[in-house]
């Protein structure tokens, strides 16, 4: 697969990789990662698509922590523009400093938000004026487990959100740490992780795993299609001792293609 700087995966393998669903690629990705299938990458907590209707979006993670219900963030008395903490940053200055973080990476981007309130919610990040801001710099979309508002236009900006809840105003949000590794609904995040995500939940990527990714999840999928769902989906006029007989047989060819491809074993769900 070709990569663009940084080792990245191209934009036209992004693209191919939002063409199907998140559960897919994880099928895809349990036959590379040494990770443990059971218990890395995804989402642990229920999260809340409130865009299903745009389907998957696939990005790098830009990461940011807020604190809604705390005024004081960032403190105007300890400003010190030279150090690379916000927290240490003046008011003034700190929602220029994240913006200039965002576009600073290369996109397409998802950001993902902890929200330290957890598990209160008192006010969200996002809503029309930011998610319009956060299109222009090249993200996509969010994951946060805070909440989200103004959600027919995000949806009009074209701006995915996977959150907790809905809400109805902002508080006293802004970056509080960014740039940063963050915990949304029980998964650990690291700044430029790719993320794939749609109503089901999310995946992030471990980076050894992702040129590997694309090829491993179409492989898959054409197994799926080419053995035990064309068994299952052919079984008319079969008594239904002949129709188990057919699928595990295919169930059989399903296994032997996995495990000569990837030379581990396989089960389909």
């Amino acid at each position: 697969m070709s990569s663009q700087a940084g080792n990245r995966l191209s934009h036209a393998d992004l693209l191919k990789l939002k063409r199907w669903n998140t559960p897919t690629i994880y099928n895809g990705w349990e036959q590379i990662t040494k990770s443990d299938i059971a218990a890395d990458a995804f989402n642990i907590e229920e999260t809340h698509d409130f865009m299903p209707q745009m389907g998957p979006m696939v990005g790098y993670a830009v990461t940011v922590v807020i604190e809604p219900s705390n005024p004081k963030h960032p403190n105007p008395k300890h400003p010190n523009p030279k150090h690379p903490n916000p927290k240490h940053r003046s008011a003034k200055t700190a929602g220029s400093d994240y913006r200039n973080y965002v576009a600073s990476v290369a996109g397409p981007k998802i950001v993902v938000i902890q929200d330290r309130d957890k598990p209160a919610v008192v006010g969200s990040f996002w809503g029309e004026v930011n998610s319009n801001v956060h299109r222009a710099l090249g993200c996509v979309g969010t994951i946060t487990d805070g909440a989200i508002r103004d959600v027919d236009e995000m949806t009009n900006a074209g701006f995915k959100a996977l959150a907790k809840r809905l809400c109805v105003g902002h508080a006293h949000v802004c970056a509080v740490d960014w740039n940063c590794e963050v915990e949304v609904f029980g998964r650990k995040i690291q700044p430029g992780q790719l993320i794939h995500a749609d109503k089901h939940g999310f995946l992030a990527i471990p980076r050894e795993d992702e040129h590997k990714l694309l090829d491993a999840a179409l492989f898959m999928d054409n197994n799926e299609c080419e053995t035990v769902i064309d068994a299952a989906r052919n079984c008319t006029g079969l008594t239904s001792q002949e129709a188990v007989k057919k699928i595990n047989k295919a169930a059989t060819e399903f296994a032997k293609a996995t495990q000569e491809k990837f030379g581990g074993d396989a089960e389909f769900s």
